[in-house]
């Protein structure tokens, strides 16, 4: 698939079939993901890949316990065969830039001293990237934010110290389904956007 059918056909895909992803699919995903951009190269980010319904579930049961879910919206997301936790790991810009070849940036005194949090920024852009290899590998995705029980989905996962998720993205075969709320609003027009030689 081109480039621009990827960008033009991506959309967030909030229900799947039960069918599974190949475990060689979904690495190859990861590999192309890992391949984003990063400031000094310090690519700090990771993944927490969670397949098949044993291993969703306990992110499920954390996130959205049972009681709830005959209210939830999207009841065709609990079907996705894979969920990819991308998290940002913060200390490996904090060491990078500490080298001899980054020093004088100051950067390497401590995360206070980045104006933008370079880890929650390059987590994104690779996650981007996975949103884009999904699409071209003719599935679905959705990315969403973890809004209850952070702490314990880390806990239950053995995250380390220090790393923080940015969200999640569910991946599998699209199932038909409603639009989401905000699906409808179009895009903004290029020249509402762009502001070339100054605002």
């Amino acid at each position: 698939m081109e480039l621009d059918d990827v960008v033009a056909r991506r959309r967030m895909v909030r229900a799947f079939t039960d069918e599974p992803v190949d475990i060689a699919t979904v690495d190859h995903l990861l590999d192309l993901a890992r391949r984003a951009p990063s400031a000094g190269n310090s690519q700090g980010w990771h993944f927490v890949v969670l397949e098949g319904a044993e291993q969703t579930a306990r992110y499920w049961d954390i996130t959205l316990p049972e009681e709830r879910r005959s209210t939830f919206r999207w009841p065709g997301l609990l079907r996705a065969p894979v969920l990819v936790l991308p998290m940002a790991e913060a200390d490996r810009y904090v060491e990078r830039y500490a080298e001899p070849d980054k020093a004088a940036t100051g950067l390497g005194a401590g995360t206070e001293a980045w104006p933008v949090p370079y880890w929650v920024v390059d987590t994104a852009f690779a996650t981007m990237t996975l949103l884009h290899a999904v699409v071209d590998a003719g599935l679905g995705a959705l990315f969403f934010g973890i809004f209850r029980n952070e702490e314990a989905v880390l806990a239950e996962f053995d995250v380390p110290a220090g790393i923080r998720p940015i969200g999640v993205v569910a991946i599998g075969h699209p199932a038909p389904s409603d639009e989401g709320r905000s699906g409808g609003r179009g895009r903004r027009p290029l020249d509402e956007v762009v502001h070339r030689g100054g605002w």
